[in-house]
């Protein structure tokens, strides 16, 4: 544990544990309007332009199954950071703000995909990235310092950020298909293609900038080969794109293989 730069607990301190709740509890029920609870399913609402079958980027169902330890990792962190000997980390005070704010567009998104917003959910979505991939760059300059905060703190950001930066591509893609551009074969094929070294690209920069987190990594390919469960097992198929989701997979793990360092970081 860090001890050099801690100093007393100050106000702020607990201001930003109260927040990192209440965000906390946003995003939960955020989260049971999402999953049809209060409101009505992600892939119903929309117009149900961000189903597993409206566009050529869209993962499989079974892909978002990533968000249970996403969730559940998020509800440890908030009571993780309340720990005594936590409150006082340097670590904490640098993401403490950025993690709830990320809960907080977390559950806006899902709000504003209720409404039908699409164009709106993909500027909450970009507001999202960012505030994570900041997050998770505070993370790598302050090095973990044991393996509860490892999994708790670099493992559940480092699996948001990976996952996020995919359905950013998946969601704005349903943008534009839902606002009507849709070029028909072979022209939505090249372009789901592009959407795809996009966010491999997006991927190599991840792992270059961030020391090659596996967290990160893994989230990505994740979501990246449900890309392709979808395009060769459901609708609308193709294989062409689902070969290059395979592919935008491969090169993001082969990225952080290559930034991977001695002290594996998460």
């Amino acid at each position: 544990m860090t001890t050099s730069t801690r100093s007393a607990l100050q106000p702020a301190d607990r201001l930003r544990q109260v927040a990192v709740t209440v965000a906390e509890v946003f995003c939960v029920v955020g989260t049971l309007v999402g999953v049809g609870v209060i409101g009505t399913r992600v892939e119903e609402s929309s117009g149900g332009a961000l189903a597993a079958d409206a566009t050529l980027v869209a993962p499989a169902g079974p892909a978002f199954a990533i968000w249970t330890p996403i969730y559940l990792g998020l509800a440890a962190y908030t009571v993780w950071q309340w720990l005594p000997t936590q409150a006082l980390e340097p670590r904490h005070r640098a993401i403490g703000w950025l993690a709830a704010a990320s809960m907080v567009l977390n559950a806006a998104w899902l709000l504003v995909t209720q409404q039908g917003w699409i164009w709106l959910s993909v500027v909450v979505m970009a507001g999202l990235v960012v505030t994570l991939g900041l997050l998770v760059l505070r993370l790598e300059e302050h090095p973990s310092y044991g393996h509860g905060e490892t999994v708790v703190v670099d493992g559940t950001f480092g699996l948001y950020l990976g996952w996020v930066a995919v359905a950013a591509c998946a969601n704005v893609t349903a943008a534009f298909v839902a606002s009507g551009v849709d070029p028909g074969a072979p022209v939505a094929d090249v372009a789901a293609v592009v959407v795809l070294a996009v966010a491999a690209a997006v991927g190599v920069v991840l792992a270059r900038r961030l020391g090659g987190r596996w967290a990160v990594a893994v989230s990505m390919a994740w979501g990246l080969a449900w890309i392709a469960v979808g395009r060769f097992a459901g609708e609308p198929r193709s294989a062409v794109v689902g070969l290059a989701a395979l592919a935008a997979a491969a090169v993001v793990l082969a990225a952080a293989a290559r930034q991977h360092r001695t002290v594996p970081a998460v």
